[in-house]
């Protein structure tokens, strides 16, 4: 049988394995009903960026979903740097993961399940590839709704993608590249894994409901008042996304990304804007900042 595993190595029950062998049992609740929770940190040329605030949403997100993760915040840390290391990588996507965990008899109390950590480590992966900036993306706004934030509640990175990767299908139906999703109002929501930005008079906006807090949702946020630019946080409808100067996409997965086309029409000029040509180049400066971002190394060797 073909490997279809990309080269990394995760961390279960105790010990780094590979990342083939990492399984979960097939009555666990976070398989059977997406009940578990996650976040998402990257390593670029071996140092971890901003893994503190990801440490802080996942303990948070365990927390409101009432099963509060047991490894502590220094346990946690080396082992996310030891999956990075077993799997021998530079730049690295890690990913950590507490699923409810299996309850005695299959049972359907949640409270009796014992909940299950996984952690692992992957090549850095991009939703915009470095070399395809320049190009931008071509986004699909689709007429699916996100999961409303009364039903789940979206401070909480989940795996509810369902409606997401509908979202996604639908775009790729079409010939573009992903999409962006709207909220019960038919406003501006989010996309599958990223959070979205527009750019025009009144400065920076970004969606302010029904949306993942993203950690670079919330650098951009930062950035923008070092760089002395205007920030909004509210509603966006799909007008004024369309007449945008600006618009990009901010994810983990590729850091701070131009949308160029809206349903095939140009965003503005149609190329990457001043704006997020300037915080997409300080969001990668930032990522040799001690105070930013922290070596792989000095986490093992502590």
């Amino acid at each position: 049988m073909k490997d279809i595993f990309p080269k990394g190595a995760a961390w279960m029950d105790g010990e780094f394995i590979k990342l083939s062998e990492a399984r979960i049992p097939v009555l666990d609740w976070g398989f059977l009903r997406s009940d578990a929770t996650y976040d998402v940190a990257h390593v670029w040329k071996g140092r971890f960026f901003l893994l503190d605030k990801h440490i802080d949403r996942f303990f948070k997100s365990t927390e409101k979903l009432r099963m509060p993760c047991k490894i502590d915040r220094k346990e946690l840390k080396k082992i996310l740097a030891g999956c990075v290391n077993n799997a021998g990588l530079e730049n690295a996507y890690v990913e950590m993961i507490q699923t409810r965990g299996i309850s005695p008899n299959f049972e359907r109390d949640p409270r009796k399940a014992t909940p299950r950590f996984i952690a692992f480590a992957v090549p850095f992966g991009w939703i915009l590839k470095p070399e395809d900036f320049e190009v931008g993306l071509d986004v699909l706004v689709t007429d699916i709704k996100r999961i409303p934030p009364g039903s789940v509640d979206p401070t909480i990175k989940n795996y509810h993608w369902l409606d997401l990767v509908s979202g996604m299908l639908n775009s790729y139906d079409l010939g573009h590249d992903t999409a962006i999703l709207i909220d019960e109002k038919n406003n501006v929501s989010e996309g599958p894994g990223f959070n979205i930005f527009s750019v025009d008079e009144t400065g920076l906006n970004t969606p302010d409901h029904g949306v993942l807090e993203g950690i670079t949702r919330q650098t951009v946020i930062n950035l923008a008042k070092e760089l002395d630019l205007s920030i909004n946080i509210k509603s966006i409808s799909i007008e004024k996304l369309k007449s945008s100067d600006e618009l990009f996409a901010t994810s983990t997965a590729g850091g701070i990304m131009p949308i160029t086309k809206i349903n095939g029409k140009p965003v503005g000029s149609g190329v990457p804007g001043k704006i997020t040509r300037e915080l997409h180049k300080t969001y990668w400066y930032k990522h040799s900042d001690p105070d930013w971002s922290l070596s792989v190394d000095d986490i093992l060797n502590k």
